[in-house]
């Protein structure tokens, strides 16, 4: 169900009230009916795929248990593994190594082209396949309980608020409460809910949606703008890309909280990051520990020599930019990550040692560097994004004004509204929505709430990393 819909706005009150007309220590019923519920919702977009996050998860279901008896558990768990991640790779990169492959033959004069696949790509087959493949690797670990009720294994990995876009959730946060009594209900958490939707609504379609109407319009002919016009959409993009996902994200977290369940944080204002390192200490955190608990530890993560570790960290990187896409953008991307922390860490600036005055330079520069690589992140092509850099750096282009005044005020609007909640909460710990006293509380609540009505974009597509 994509949250910024009328859709949800209609139907998710009726299945707030008919899961809690279940009686609290009807768990299994509970259950059962979110397992139900969220495999309905998944099959709006394409039924059949929903045999595919049923095998993912019956894979790693019995694996983890066979893991968990095995004498050789190294050899169960990687069959396990190339099991689970067939389907990702088939569905989401076999046309693109497929057309690698062609363009190296080609070059090379001999004719190699396997029939490319017209199927969509399930949509979040990234987020609940790396979700599943964390539990059977914490099975092997010793670090989660190998799990024997298959309703609630199959909840956890389906479980609808966050199987579209994220978090990534860890079994050791989600099971025990999929299987414990919940409340009948729990009215601080619903009231914590209903903030996170309120606030999460607000960027997806107050902000977001809205200054995507922008980026899109300039990327999509970008050779007819000068530099300056280029850079703001690239500015505008890195804006659309964080209140997209974190928006999305803390809606899913909101839905979560309101059935009394909690979920994995996932944004912590990350355009106050004081470098790349801490970018992804506070960017899609759900993510970052995914890759440091299953790639970069495994790897050897910093107990190793210096020119190992940052191979680990290049390493890192390289996955989570394949991870994003089957694209060689998202690959250099991911690359622009890894190298710029390796740098970071070569000359010592991981942490602000400087003051404030140190600190907002280097905020500054940290958000330059996230958002000269999310050019990448967002163009169909290398070449593409190279021209984009190309037309940032050559200001003698006349300047094209085309765009829709309204959009851009709104969109302004948006942009400052979220800038000073941002800015509020990461240098004053002022927290609008949580404030003691009553009206400023509720005149935040039917501020955002009007902003909503009269600026957001309803009926946009879903998030942006649903596709991923």
């Amino acid at each position: 169900m994509i949250f910024n819909s009328f859709q949800f706005i209609v139907l998710y009150p009726l299945l707030f009230l008919l899961y809690y007309a279940f009686p609290a220590k009807w768990i299994r019923v509970r259950n059962t009916f979110l397992l139900l519920l969220s495999y309905l919702l998944y099959m709006q977009w394409k039924p059949v795929y929903a045999l595919i996050l049923l095998a993912v998860t019956t894979i790693t279901f019995y694996f983890a248990l066979l893991v968990n008896k095995a004498k050789h558990p190294k050899r169960v768990l990687t069959m396990g593994v190339l099991m689970t991640l067939f389907p990702l790779v088939f569905f989401k990169y076999f046309n693109f190594v497929n057309e690698s492959i062609s363009s190296v033959m080609s070059a090379a004069g001999l004719n190699c082209h396997l029939p490319g696949l017209n199927w969509a790509i399930p949509i979040g087959i990234s987020f609940y396949t790396f979700q599943a493949l964390g539990y059977l690797w914490d099975v092997y670990y010793k670090r989660q309980e190998v799990e024997h009720d298959f309703l609630a294994y199959a909840l956890f990995v389906s479980f609808f608020p966050s199987i579209l876009s994220g978090p990534i959730n860890k079994a050791s946060l989600l099971l025990p409460q999929f299987k414990s009594a919940r409340p009948y209900f729990n009215y601080p958490k619903a009231v914590e809910g209903m903030r996170m939707l309120l606030w999460g609504m607000f960027m997806k379609v107050v902000v977001a949606d809205r200054v995507g109407l922008y980026v899109d319009s300039i990327y999509g002919t970008y050779t007819d703008y000068n530099g300056m016009t280029c850079f703001v959409a690239s500015l505008f993009y890195s804006i659309q890309i964080y209140t997209d996902f974190a928006g999305y994200s803390l809606m899913a977290l909101g839905v979560g909280k309101t059935l009394g369940f909690d979920l994995t944080e996932n944004f912590r204002r990350p355009y106050f990051a004081v470098s790349v390192t801490d970018f992804w200490h506070r960017w899609h955190i759900s993510l970052s520990v995914w890759l440091k608990d299953y790639i970069y530890i495994p790897l050897g993560g910093s107990r190793c020599s210096k020119v190992r570790n940052y191979w680990n960290i290049f390493v890192t990187f390289l996955v989570s930019g394949i991870w994003h896409g089957a694209n060689w953008t998202f690959i250099v991307w991911g690359i622009l990550h890894g190298v710029t922390q390796i740098v970071e860490k070569m000359l010592g600036q991981q942490k602000c040692k400087y003051g404030w005055l140190g600190k907002t330079v280097k905020v500054f520069i940290t958000f330059l560097i996230v958002n000269f690589a999310w050019i990448f992140f967002r163009l169909p092509t290398i070449g593409d994004a190279c021209a984009v850099i190309a037309q940032i750096l050559d200001f003698n282009q006349p300047m094209k004004v085309d765009y829709n005044i309204t959009n851009m005020t709104f969109s302004v609007f948006g942009i400052m509204v979220l800038f000073i909640k941002d800015f509020a909460e990461e240098f004053t710990g002022v927290r609008f929505f949580y404030n003691r006293n009553i009206v400023i509380r509720w005149t935040s609540y039917i501020f955002v709430l009007s902003s909503i009505l009269l600026a957001g974009v309803f009926g946009a597509d879903q998030s942006i990393y649903s596709n991923f």
